[in-house]
């Protein structure tokens, strides 16, 4: 029993964590990966200002793309965060430019604050892009008026992630680390892992911390280790 404790022991002590260096993903238009799944998403983003609807709703998982996508538009149309909590006067910022509200779903929000953006957009010719897990049918609303501004709203849905993107995303990943990945080994991750861009960036995250705290090249080996800590080992060697 001692040895297995001085040997866990030891492990911890060799796995020191390494420094946190910053490796800021590559989030602009340019580097964006895109797949069918994601094409809706991207064509509504790339056609503002002359949206079919004053408020554009992304829909989509955890990992998704929103995010990506949301940052793309904010830099493109200088829109402005907003949360429309009660007292927060979103509204006013909704009237001077377009406004951006992510995580509806998890974030939440009051009913009439919400309400007051969206009239606020429409009444000064601004745009509103919300960004959920959920679609607006399931949001918990209450305000009859406020549900019915939003089956107004022009809803895109991101589906998840094929073989071919994660296969994309994890070489960027890798490569935003400043690290070149063989193709076999993506192609081995990728098989065994949940079909999630948010499974992608934990995966390739853990990978590097391990590989620098234990001064060791990424390896098979090491990605097996990985996938398996995270119950993502789903298919045979």
């Amino acid at each position: 029993m001692n040895e297995v404790k001085n040997a866990g022991s030891r492990r911890v002590a060799v796995e020191q964590i390494p420094l946190a260096f910053s490796h800021a993903a590559a989030s602009g238009r340019d580097d964006l990966l895109i797949s069918e799944r994601l094409a809706a998403a991207v064509a509504i983003v790339d056609a503002w200002p002359q949206w079919p609807s004053p408020v554009v709703i992304l829909a989509g998982p955890v990992g998704s793309g929103k995010s990506h996508l949301a940052n793309i538009w904010k830099q493109h149309s200088g829109a402005v965060d907003i949360q429309p909590a009660k007292g927060a006067y979103a509204a006013v910022s909704a009237a001077n430019g377009p406004v951006l509200f992510e995580d509806v779903d998890r974030v939440g929000f009051d009913d009439n604050e919400l309400f007051h953006v969206i009239n606020s957009v429409r009444e000064n010719g601004h745009s509103l892009l919300m960004t959920s897990r959920l679609w607006p049918m399931s949001w918990a609303v209450e305000l009859p008026d406020l549900r019915s501004r939003l089956k107004a709203a022009t809803v895109v849905e991101i589906g998840e992630p094929d073989e071919e993107l994660l296969c994309q995303v994890i070489v960027k990943l890798f490569a935003d680390r400043q690290l070149n990945i063989d193709d076999k080994l993506v192609l081995y991750i990728v098989n065994r892992m949940e079909r999630s861009l948010n499974a992608a960036q934990t995966i390739v995250e853990r990978l590097d911390r391990l590989a620098l705290s234990r001064g060791t090249k990424i390896s098979r080996t090491l990605a097996a280790e990985v996938l398996n800590e995270l119950g993502n080992s789903g298919a045979a060697d």
